[in-house]
């Protein structure tokens, strides 16, 4: 859709507005009542992430009027009106809410640009950490802590004699990530588990954190997409538990299992499938 030209020059813009919507997310972070009501599956929803919305979606439009914009927050849009859209910016103003709730500050804002059913673009910004991630493809994928200047990150690739660091979610993890791990015990695997919230996850595995990031669970294309744009810039990989590509726009707009994975060689598939039939 977009030069690489093009998607260097919104990069910054798109950063800032992710900070933006990020310090007022901050503020209200900051009060007693966070003003937490619950969504009809229970998830949480609070006052920040409905100011961080109004903030993005508006400076999304302003940005570029042609390109539509579905977040999390938006009224649903049905798949015979998406399915005419050859480019439109996906966003979360909030993923890990939960998180957000808790306070432990592992939240972040997420604000990808999908083209043709895959994220060209995307920026994962935790306010309370301080951190930024942002990437776009031709351009590379970069870190940025508060105070200090923006650094390329690279996926790392896992050698047989090292420990394999697997992140795991701190909400969502499962007996399907118990199977999987207790199969990497079995094939004599060793491993250590990382655990945070968010598409922070993602983005360990894009900076060469973790090697690892096994998802048996619930999440939407908002999820992931910023984060996955970070990580395939970085030279990983996010993929079903099949071994395809993460594709976006869907009819349906959750995303099946998936591994986030710093390198290609790892034999990943074959513990999932030695693990799903010992269930």
């Amino acid at each position: 859709m977009n030069s690489s030209y093009t998607l260097k020059s919104w990069l910054p813009q798109i950063v800032e507005i992710a900070v933006e919507a990020g310090q007022a997310i901050m503020e209200i972070y900051a009060q007693p009542d966070l003003g937490t009501t619950y969504k009809e599956d229970n998830s949480p929803l609070t006052r920040a992430d409905m100011v961080s919305h109004h903030i993005i979606v508006d400076k999304l439009r302003s940005l570029d009027p042609r390109l539509p914009v579905l977040s999390e927050e938006s009224k649903s849009r049905p798949y015979q009106e998406r399915e005419t859209w050859s480019a439109f910016w996906l966003v979360d103003p909030i993923d890990g809410t939960k998180e957000f709730v808790k306070r432990n500050g592992e939240f972040t804002v997420n604000i990808a640009l999908i083209a043709e059913g895959k994220p060209e673009l995307g920026v994962v910004h935790a306010p309370a950490l301080g951190i930024t991630y942002w990437a776009a493809e031709g351009v590379g994928a970069f870190k940025q802590v508060a105070g200090v200047e923006a650094a390329p990150i690279h996926i790392h690739d896992h050698h047989a004699e090292e420990t394999l660091k697997i992140v795991a979610s701190r909400s969502h993890a499962g007996i399907e990530t118990e199977a999987f791990l207790d199969q990497l015990s079995k094939n004599g695997r060793h491993f250590e588990v990382l655990s945070i919230g968010s598409s922070l996850k993602l983005c360990l595995v894009a900076e060469g954190a973790a090697h690892l990031y096994p998802r048996f669970g619930p999440t939407m294309e908002w999820d992931t997409a910023a984060a996955q744009c970070v990580v395939e810039q970085a030279g990983g990989q996010v993929v079903s538990m099949q071994g395809t590509r993460l594709r976006y726009n869907k009819a349906e707009l959750l995303n099946p299992y998936f591994m986030v994975c710093g390198s290609s060689t790892l034999p990943w598939l074959d513990h999932i499938q030695q693990a799903t039939r010992q269930q």
